[in-house]
């Protein structure tokens, strides 16, 4: 939990003092009242309240020499008390801004100093399920949303966060759309699907956007605007349905290894890279470090599925491949480095 900032502990200080300092007027001048005049306590409170508030309604009875004066000193306090409290609820508001421009300019540092980041446009309840996975997957996330229950949500779940129309250029700029692996566009409307899309193939070309469709005359729309990949839940659903009453077991076990929370076994997708570990490796000298290459892709939806095990990896190649947890991430990490 991050420290309170110290100007902000002073100005809650300075509050608790203020409404100390009204308490302790308000009795004094009604013990003053009752001791000097011998007025009752509610005449003695009444006439406190308003010499301090300085309303000047008149005296409750006629004052003596020693009540008047107590009523000037009752005045000079009741003015320094407001002009106090309208000082510190400056200061209160002022600290308010002050927190969270601060809170804002660390957020957007962070972001600045991000790369190879997924962003998820739309923290809904499929965005908010997309931005989970990706953070169990060990991928940074950048949430972008203008709605305020969306943005405290995202907050709450520790993710950072952009507030703004992701439609607009500027704002996909500031969750650093320039230097991220991945956009996802989650929003309930196709339409703001669409724009997204579009905005964000136009700042960077060599991104992978994967585009929400919730309408099936959307999904051209998002190919055409530079989705890589486009989603319809409903669709999806519907697969997984039948997917399900068909073959439960094939289901449940790729399920168990494309979840983040199993702990035995993954299946990852990997690119060779010139130079890297895999580079000129076979299929057999991969399976015996226990990786097994499920497949080599040729294309989308072409695969040379079970290769054999003389054949050799070539940079530039995607693998799908399929191994304990463990052993595939020692493999990406040594890519990495």
């Amino acid at each position: 939990m991050e420290e309170t900032p110290l100007r902000t502990r002073v100005t809650r200080a300075h509050v608790r003092a203020w409404v100390l300092a009204v308490v302790i007027a308000m009795i004094t001048f009604t013990i003053l009242f009752e001791a000097i005049e011998g007025w009752t306590f509610y005449d003695a409170l009444y006439m406190t309240v308003i010499t301090l508030t300085t309303v000047g309604f008149g005296e409750v009875r006629p004052l003596d020499g020693a009540g008047r004066l107590v009523a000037m000193a009752a005045s000079l306090v009741g003015t320094a008390l407001i002009f106090g409290g309208v000082g510190i609820m400056a200061e209160v508001v002022l600290a308010e801004i002050g927190s969270g421009r601060r809170e804002q300019r660390k957020m957007q540092e962070r972001i600045a100093g991000m790369a190879d980041h997924y962003i998820v446009c739309g923290y809904g309840r499929v965005g908010s399920t997309v931005a989970a996975e990706l953070r169990d997957s060990g991928r940074n996330v950048v949430v972008v949303d203008i709605r305020p229950d969306s943005i405290d949500r995202a907050r709450e779940d520790g993710y950072l966060v952009v507030v703004g129309d992701a439609t607009d250029e500027a704002t996909l700029i500031a969750a650093g759309i320039e230097r991220a692996a991945g956009l996802v566009a989650t929003m309930d409307e196709d339409a703001y699907n669409v724009y997204v899309v579009l905005s964000a193939r136009t700042l960077s070309r060599g991104l992978f956007i994967v585009g929400r469709a919730n309408a099936p005359v959307a999904e051209a729309r998002l190919k055409r605007a530079g989705a890589n990949r486009i989603v319809s839940p409903y669709t999806m659903a519907g697969h997984r349905i039948a997917e399900l009453a068909v073959r439960p077991a094939v289901s449940d076990y790729i399920d168990a290894a494309l979840s983040r929370a199993h702990i035995s076994f993954s299946i990852e997708e990997y690119r060779v890279a010139a130079g890297g570990p895999l580079d000129g490796t076979s299929v057999g000298e991969l399976l015996a470090r226990g990786i097994f290459t499920l497949a080599i892709v040729r294309g989308r939806g072409e695969y040379d599925a079970n290769p054999p095990a003389d054949r050799r990896l070539q940079a530039g190649e995607e693998l799908i491949l399929s191994g304990s947890r463990d052993t595939l991430r020692t493999l990406i990490a040594g890519e990495a480095g």
